[in-house]
């Protein structure tokens, strides 16, 4: 605990963010507190360390907020890291077996000592002893924090601003006890969607006042939120398309659960036979509307809610289709690779492209560039015409057209 920690020892963060904790939770009824410090009374020596070093400093009370404070100031870090006989001594430490026993433990080390935190924990359990532990890993890498799984629940911090705040959220969930899980659905009701953006705003405003990226914790479970109990909220799931949950209300002193249907597949648009990138891109909407919900590149995927959807490739000419995303499905596009037709014109030209359809007839494509003598246009294979005149004549009877083909990856050559 002694370790720099962005410019002052992870012992100094703890003990100021500790003192603040204390503060902030004394007058809550019904609420008893204690103070139990390991490592803080033998110093190691090359020869020793006092696995022993274990202490219940202020025993579980009512009103000894100011006491535990006064305590914490005088703790100093030099011993060794006895984790396990300080959670079985903790449990000895709750007047009665009757009450929610939460210890919270606080460590930047795992265990140092002969004994295995497990092993304990295992034997509260087989005693039936009602102890909660929660552990909080201080700089501790992802590997030494899995250590503490078998423990109770864990949370990394590894900064001071982390600590602060998985301490505050950790004591609003043990000690005020208001809690949120929100659950993105499946179509069969399973909270197995995540990994979207989510707003809260106060309800019926514009007052946005949690911003999250919904995620599913170590255990494949939706991860538990601190909201503010006394607000009523509008959810905003930013799913493609978002889903939208007014008027939320938030229960005191409960674990509050929100239901939000939000099944997901996914669309993929790609090329059968290019034979190198194209840079084009397709327009997503919701079947029968107009607006854009995404633009998605050929070669992307990208997820969307269960349902319909309109599709229009932005080829020449453009490709349209209708789409069903379903449950975790993938659905896939496939397009032609397109081919490229290349002009040139002695003199300055004016005209139209156009494409052949399958019973004779044609349908505009796009305008040559208005005056130029050269160009180059990306089409999809299939049969074309190019109908023109000089930009500087004067009749329509000089009007001329070269039918051509298209094929993919290949270029077509015009000379007009």
């Amino acid at each position: 605990m002694n370790a720099r920690w962005e410019g002052e020892t992870r012992i100094a963060t703890a003990k100021k963010l500790l003192s603040k904790t204390v503060d902030e939770i004394g007058d809550i009824p019904n609420l008893e507190v204690g103070l139990r410090v390991y490592g803080h009374q033998s110093a190691i020596t090359p020869t020793f360390e006092d696995c022993d070093d274990t202490k219940l400093e202020v025993p579980i009370a009512a009103g000894n907020s100011q006491q535990i404070k006064n305590r914490i100031q005088g703790i100093q870090a030099k011993g060794t890291t006895p984790i396990a006989r300080s959670l079985e001594a903790a449990a000895g430490d709750f007047p009665d077996n009757t009450g929610r026993n939460i210890i919270i433990l606080i460590t930047d080390g795992i265990e140092a000592c002969d004994n295995d935190p497990c092993v304990i924990a295992q034997k509260l359990k087989d005693k039936e002893v009602n102890v909660t532990p929660f552990v909080i890993g201080l700089g501790l890498d992802l590997s030494y924090l899995e250590k503490f799984n078998c423990i109770g629940s864990y949370e990394e911090a590894e900064t001071k601003d982390a600590f602060e705040k998985v301490l505050e959220n950790l004591i609003s969930k043990v000690v005020l006890n208001t809690t949120v899980q929100i659950n993105l659905n499946t179509v069969d009701g399973r909270p197995l969607e995540t990994n979207v953006d989510m707003f809260l705003y106060e309800a019926n405003t514009n007052n946005l006042k949690y911003t999250y990226t919904h995620t599913l914790n170590r255990k494949g479970n939706p991860d538990t939120l601190v909201l503010d109990p006394e607000l009523k909220y509008d959810l905003v799931v930013n799913t493609t398309p978002r889903v939208e949950l007014k008027g939320i209300e938030i229960e005191k002193y409960k674990h509050n659960t929100v239901n939000v249907d939000a099944g997901q597949g996914e669309i993929q648009f790609r090329f059968t036979n290019a034979s190198k990138p194209y840079q084009i891109d397709a327009r997503i909407m919701q079947q029968g509307e107009a607006q854009t919900l995404n633009t998605q590149k050929i070669g992307e995927t990208d997820k969307y809610l269960v349902g319909w959807y309109d599709v229009e490739i932005l080829t020449l000419p453009r490709i349209y289709v209708s789409v069903k995303v379903t449950q975790s499905g993938l659905e896939t596009i496939n397009i032609k690779a397109p081919g490229f037709m290349s002009y040139s014109a002695g003199n300055g030209i004016v005209g139209q492209i156009f494409a052949k359809n399958s019973n004779g007839t044609w349908d505009w494509i796009c305008n040559l560039d208005d005056g130029a003598s050269k160009g180059r246009f990306t089409l999809q294979p299939g049969g074309y015409k190019v109908i023109y005149r000089k930009k500087e004549s004067f009749k329509s009877e000089y009007t001329l057209e070269k039918e051509f083909r298209i094929n993919s990856n290949s270029t077509t050559t015009l000379k007009l």
